[in-house]
């Protein structure tokens, strides 16, 4: 027992000094006056000077919580309460955030008409049953990634959102919350790349096994790498193509180097095509302790005029820190500074809460992400090396 707990604390330590730079269907019988996402002052501890919504935390088993947090805090949202089973975990949020008030259980959050939305890093596989409770409550929801484990449960979060008109949003980080990948959209929008052919996302990561709870290597808890990590690598796709309609071609999963862990898989790729584009995703637990960051992840959007690509947490030319773009079209390679680009993910969420709008991210491409990422993993081939 004591081994878990202290398997637990590690992880989320390791997550904090690890993790890169850290919707809705209207249908209402009144249209509401459109609150637009002011300049956020903040005040000296960090918070907003003013509130816009009320939020609160169920679920901290992952590290990414303090992103989503911040991410809301900085859009206007003020944090009241959180609630976590495990008492490492919540005492460890509770020291960060003193202000937001320590829930009994979830359902003091949850039947509390005072707030708005619900954030979530809860063990993967429950996080879909904890964002369907949610939304039945007439609050919206944002979960860490995967947001979704199955297929099965896919299908009841759609039924839900549909029936309630509550926002389920999942935070893809790498692309929300990078300020490189947020430029570089703005850059293709503008056309400097010309019509976009494909892109390639790489996640690697590093496993850290001295700081893993037991659930990270059982597939039945996380979904499977590709549900998990390449969650992130779909949502850029679609968001770069453009594309509203996709398919999977092919892909593979496996676990090549974790005999000890049956239930893990440490690699896994797919091919897949969209109505704007094609595109190809690799993801691994192979990051070697030689590299200054988790992972070397990448992102490379191909255009018929040129092409992007995005080193997210490292430049092993040199360059400090992460969020790194370089541009080459018909006339020059360079390098864009991408430090002054806006995260506005937050911003846009709380706007969407206040006016039931989608401009942080549509219903729809939350899902079909998810779908994607669901569909590949459990059709994917087993790789087999050796």
């Amino acid at each position: 027992m004591k081994e878990t707990e202290d398997n637990r604390r590690n992880f989320i330590k390791s997550s904090l000094s690890t993790a890169a730079g850290l919707m809705m269907l209207p249908e209402i019988p009144v249209k509401p006056a459109i609150v637009q996402s002011p300049a956020i002052i903040t005040s000296s501890k960090g918070r907003p000077a003013a509130s816009r919504i009320k939020f609160a935390v169920i679920g901290m088993n992952h590290g990414h919580i303090y992103g989503q947090v911040e991410a809301v805090v900085r859009g206007g949202g003020e944090l009241v309460s959180f609630y976590a089973r495990e008492a490492d975990l919540a005492s460890a949020f509770a020291k960060r955030y003193p202000q937001a008030k320590q829930a009994k259980n979830e359902n003091e959050i949850i039947e509390d008409k005072s707030i708005q939305l619900v954030l979530s890093a809860a063990i993967p596989d429950e996080r879909a049953p904890l964002g369907i409770r949610v939304m039945k409550s007439g609050k919206d929801f944002m979960a860490d990634k995967p947001g979704i484990t199955s297929l099965e449960q896919l299908a009841q979060v759609r039924k839900v959102q549909k029936e309630t008109k509550r926002i389920y949003s999942i935070m893809y980080g790498e692309r929300l919350e990078n300020r490189a990948t947020i430029k570089a959209g703005e850059l293709i929008k503008a056309g400097a790349i010309g019509k976009i052919v494909q892109t390639i996302g790489l996640g690697p990561h590093r496993e850290n096994p001295k700081t893993r709870p037991e659930w990270f290597y059982d597939k039945k808890r996380f979904g499977g790498i590709i549900c998990d990590i390449a969650s992130h690598q779909f949502d850029q796709f679609l968001f770069f193509t453009n594309s509203t309609k996709a398919e999977i071609i092919a892909s593979q999963t496996g676990n090549v180097n974790h005999p000890q862990h049956p239930g893990f898989e440490d690699f896994g790729d797919v091919m897949l095509k969209g109505d704007g584009g094609a595109g190809y995703i690799r993801v691994d637990w192979f990051t070697p302790d030689g590299l200054n960051s988790w992972g070397d992840g990448r992102l490379t959007v191909i255009g018929t005029e040129g092409f992007i690509e995005i080193r997210k947490n490292v430049d092993i030319g040199g360059r400090d820190g992460g969020s790194h773009l370089f541009l080459v079209n018909q006339k020059e390679t360079k390098y864009i500074d991408s430090t002054g680009t806006q995260l506005t993910y937050g911003s846009n969420l709380v706007d969407d809460v206040l006016n039931r709008t989608e401009t942080a991210m549509s219903q729809e491409h939350c899902f079909l992400a998810t779908e994607l990422a669901l569909i590949a993993q459990k059709n994917a081939k087993k790789l087999v090396l050796g």
